[in-house]
């Protein structure tokens, strides 16, 4: 195990990967808000693997949360973050304070549009993503990296993502890690921790509803019908439904009239008072 540095400023960030970059080495950025656990730590590894160097930065945005979102309850676990990524082989975590991302006067945003209104979480979630877009624009202005590594669990962030740095030219290469998943299928989350022991043993229907959506759609069966019975069958299964959608996996628009253009199933749906997200790949029957 190695002690990550840890940078607290964008100067100090800046200086450190100035030095690997004048001894030829790649970066990998792994934007985080703490609270890890190992779906985060296989982004570090899939860093590690791509790049001779990780930084992991460690920020809960406070403008990425809803008014009826409570960022002070949020977790925050610094000291035992900073642990796994030491065991990762993380080499820099980047810890700023909101003072140092948004300093007196901060007046910029990043406007949206494509992806980021595809009515999944924007329809819940109006100010979301514009939070999400600006720090991670932020974040890679700071650290400049040469790939950032996102999860697929929240595809559609991963989408946005992916559309504004090719929208405004970053040198960067957005890369999507597979979603990791407990046992029972459930995607590890930092917000599992708020489920009762009863609404654990629940969720991962919604994984399974999923999953079997996808597979009633390889056999051929309409669109309508799979997602009319899905959504039926995640209510029954004890979640309030916000949305069950079939989209495009480029553009997360509509499916078009390509059978062989790959589809992605997302969900989003409460389990008591937490919100869980999921999302699968599917594809349509192929005609013989």
């Amino acid at each position: 195990m190695t002690t990550p540095l840890i940078a607290r400023t964008t100067a100090d960030l800046r200086q450190t990967v100035a030095t690997w970059r004048r001894a030829g080495e790649r970066v990998a950025l792994v934007p985080t808000m703490g609270a890890l656990h190992p779906g985060h730590i296989s982004l570090v590894d899939l860093g590690r693997a791509s790049a001779g160097r990780v930084v992991t930065s460690i920020f809960v945005n406070p403008t990425q949360f809803a008014p009826n979102e409570d960022f002070s309850k949020y977790p925050r676990t610094f000291d035992a973050d900073v642990e796994r990524l030491g065991k990762a082989g993380c080499d820099l975590v980047f810890a700023p304070s909101p003072d140092v991302m948004y300093g007196h006067g901060f007046a910029t945003t990043i406007s949206l549009e494509g992806p980021a209104r595809a009515g999944l979480e924007d329809a819940f979630r109006p100010t979301h993503f514009a939070g999400v877009a600006t720090v991670v624009a932020k974040l890679l202005i700071q650290c400049g990296p040469d790939i950032a590594i996102f999860g697929e669990k929240d595809f559609q962030q991963l989408a946005v993502i992916a559309r504004m740095a090719r929208d405004l030219d970053m040198p960067v290469e957005i890369l999507g890690a597979p979603t990791l998943r407990e046992a029972d299928g459930l995607a590890m989350s930092s917000r599992n921790v708020y489920l009762s022991a009863a609404e654990r043993a629940a969720a991962p229907a919604l994984h399974r509803v999923l999953q079997d959506c996808a597979a009633r759609i390889a056999r051929g069966e309409t669109f309508e019908s799979v997602l009319a019975q899905g959504r039926a069958e995640i209510e029954k299964a004890g979640f309030k439904l916000d949305y069950l959608e079939l989209r495009d996996a480029a553009s997360l628009a509509a499916p078009g009239s390509d059978p062989k253009a790959a589809l992605r199933l997302l969900a989003a749906a409460r389990m008591g008072a937490t919100r869980l997200i999921d999302n699968v790949h599917a594809r349509q029957a192929q005609e013989s």
